[in-house]
Order: structure tokens, then sequence, then C-alpha cells
């Protein structure tokens, strides 16, 4: 008898759904389909799955829907604290060593900011303690990217970002820069916080029950990209920060982690826009070449305006 028209048990229900779903003509859906299928209806038989368990279950993914906003992804939030979001990631960047690595966008990126000019602060209120960045992007052999284009944003002092908290200026901490002839860039802003993720939601309520923090080590998110070259979306880590092992979302790699210096010099202070006391840290960015790119000298042509939507 066709699996189709079999009594559906639970020894026949996963054979009569995925015969069910055969006729789908795209052959990626359909073999996606097969595997969740297959997955979701084995774990559903190892747990032995009680209907009021998979009725829980049902309304936590309702809730996480109904939470979400244009301000605010809780799927992206589950996602990530499910270790799913950097599983994803890991798959899609095999890359040599020698490229940056890449981690989770997490869902605070907002299109369309700033456009600033090298050197100038994205800290729109002047709170926190100051600092510089500066570095440079390079290609795998360490060749200088010219107009590689940097989107860049993270916290406040208090550990929230703009959008979560209606008294900071909008697109507070968030700029884009373009590097110069010689890969470099440099600009203005202050030392990021270690903070929570939302956890007012269904994601916090999970974790609480899971007996996890939901905190995330302090960084600097960015979005690098340059014609030829891969985008890099990744962040830089503060060294010594106490999250670093048991980063919420699972996005820390050793090779992000960062010093922050702290200086003490009135003349580079001065040079920098920033009192004599502030913190300074340097960034190295490789970017990875498209395939069939990896000759591609250094470009001379602005990058492509890329926005990343959540």
């Amino acid at each position: 008898m066709p699996a189709d028209h079999m009594d559906f048990n639970e020894l026949s229900a996963t054979d009569i759904v995925i015969a069910r779903n055969a006729g789908c003509p795209d052959p990626r859906l359909r073999h996606i389909m097969e595997v969740l299928v297959r997955h979701l209806h084995d774990a559903v038989r190892e747990l032995q799955l009680t209907q009021a368990e998979w009725l829980a279950a049902i309304e936590f993914l309702t809730a996480t829907g109904q939470i979400c906003s244009d301000r605010r992804q809780e799927f992206i939030l589950l996602s990530d604290t499910l270790g799913v979001s950097m599983l994803v990631d890991a798959i899609n960047h095999r890359h040599a060593d020698d490229a940056t690595p890449s981690t989770v966008l997490g869902p605070f990126h907002v299109a369309g900011a700033p456009v600033m000019q090298m050197g100038e602060t994205i800290s729109r209120d002047g709170k926190g303690d100051p600092l510089a960045v500066f570095g440079s992007v390079r290609d795998p052999s360490g060749r200088p990217i010219e107009n590689a284009r940097l989107d860049v944003w993270q916290t406040s002092e208090d550990g929230f970002y703009d959008t979560q908290d209606p008294a900071q200026p909008d697109m507070n901490l968030r700029g884009v820069f373009e590097t110069g002839v010689d890969g470099t860039f440099r600009f203005r802003s202050i030392v990021p916080a270690s903070y929570p993720i939302p956890s007012d939601g269904p994601v916090g309520r999970m974790l609480a029950a899971l007996k996890r923090h939901p905190m995330r080590p302090a960084h600097i998110h960015f979005i690098v990209s340059a014609p030829g070259y891969e985008s890099l979306t990744t962040h830089i880590f503060v060294e010594g920060d106490p999250f670093l092992e048991s980063d919420a979302v699972f996005g820390v790699k050793d090779a992000l982690v960062l010093p922050f210096r702290e200086v003490d010099d009135a003349a580079l202070g001065a040079a920098r826009g920033l009192p004599a006391r502030h913190h300074e840290v340097e960034v190295t960015i490789r970017l990875a070449p498209v395939s069939g790119a990896a000759s591609l000298k250094p470009t001379t042509q602005p990058a492509a305006r890329e926005e990343v939507r959540t």
C-alpha cells in the first residue's frame, strides 16, 4: 500500500507526511521539509511528548511571534540563544584562518546609519568612557582594501542600544565609515558595556527555566564589505569581560577578543579629539575574497551599499 494511504500512527506518520510532500516542485524545499519532518517526528517519539507539552510549545512559539515588532525580533533572539544562528554562520563561513571570523548579526542592527568622516564620533550624547577605535581592512595576504565600508554599532555605557532606550538620541552609537587608500579607518566612541539580551519575553522565560543568564559580554558590532570580497558580520569583544565564557548567544571567538587599553596622554588625546585619559582598541579585519576572486587587487571602487534588515 502506498505510504500516503497507510493508517496514520506513530510508526507510519513520518513516511506518510513525507509522501504527501513528494509533489513539491522545488527540490531544495522538498529536501528541507523531509529532513525537518524526520527530525521533528523523531524528537516527538523519543520524548513521548504529551499533548499538554506540545500545546505549551505552540503557545511559546505564538508568544514569540506576538512580541516581535519593527524594533524587536524575538525569533532572532530565539535562534541566537539556541546556538542556531552561530551554527548556520559556521556552516556558511568555512574560511581559512587568515580571514577574520564572523559572528551573529544580533537583533539590533538598523539600516541607514549615517555615513561619517574618518575620526568622527558615533557617540551623540557624549556619555561614557571615551574610546579611540582604529585599524585597517586587509585581504588575506595583508594587502590594504581601499573604500571598504564599515557599518558599526554598539550599546551605551548602561548596556542599551538606542532602539531600546528612548532617552538616547536617534542613531546613537551607530555610524558608517569607509577606509582610506591605505585601508585604514578610525573613529571615536565609548567603551561598550556587558548587557542582558531582552529577557522580558518568551526567550527570557526559556533561559530562566534553563537556569541560564541572559548576559552578553561587552562588544562592538561590525559589518564590513567591499567589492570582490565576502561581506563580514563580526564583533570585537572587550578582553577580561566576565561573560566571555558564557555569552548567552554563543558569539565569542578567541580571535575577536581584543585589549581595550587605557591611555593617559594629553597630546595623543588632543590629536584624537579625546581627553588625556581614554581607552583605545586596534582592529585588523581581513576579508575573504568571493569565489573566483582570490587574485583580486585591493579595490579602488566605492563599496556597495548593502542593507541588512532584521
